[in-house]
């Protein structure tokens, strides 16, 4: 499947972006262009954000081929990258909005935590949400999206190439419910 010439042109935007750069203990440090911090195997700060439907079923949606981490994987969260100078909050509401068009919804914040893995390196901030309405998703950034049982997704991500950091976001989620 070719790439976009939409979807390239968004991608040099993306690694362009100053993105928040901080230390093993998320202290900020500055803002660095996001492909020069993943580059570097520095640390950025990222949200994810679940969001789930009235019947309590998450949105999971395959990332686009042109995406730096994770092309074309299945991802259990919209999220991204925070800005520099911009909050957890900020970023989380923004990344809903841009990638499944979801707006003026509440977030709730369940915690932080630290992804390490070669080539990502986050400070991770989880949010969930609750939405009914329709989906509208960025071309650039999400291929498609659809809401399944969470368990149907868990089982899913044995067999489907799923986003490690979102997955490790939710089992957090998960446990802090039991």
């Amino acid at each position: 499947m070719p790439i976009s010439p939409a979807e390239v042109a968004h991608r040099a935007a993306s690694d362009a972006e100053l993105v928040a750069w901080v230390d093993e203990h998320d202290q900020p440090l500055g803002g660095l262009p996001r492909a020069e911090l993943r580059e570097r195997g520095l640390i950025g700060r990222c949200t994810f954000i679940l969001l789930f439907n009235g019947k309590g079923e998450l949105c999971v949606h395959r990332r686009t081929l042109s995406k730096a981490l994770y092309p074309g994987y299945w991802d259990v969260a919209a999220g991204g990258m925070v800005t520099c100078g911009e909050s957890y909050e900020d970023s989380a509401a923004r990344e809903l909005e841009e990638e499944l068009g979801v707006g003026g919804v509440p977030l709730r914040f369940h915690e932080k935590f630290y992804f390490d893995q070669p080539g990502n390196r986050l400070w991770c901030a989880v949010f969930s949400a609750v939405w009914d309405g329709p989906l509208r998703l960025q071309p650039e950034e999400v291929m498609e999206a659809r809401f399944v049982p969470v368990a149907q997704a868990e089982q899913e991500s044995q067999k489907l190439r799923y986003c490690p950091d979102s997955l490790v976001a939710l089992q957090r989620y998960q446990a802090s419910l039991a």
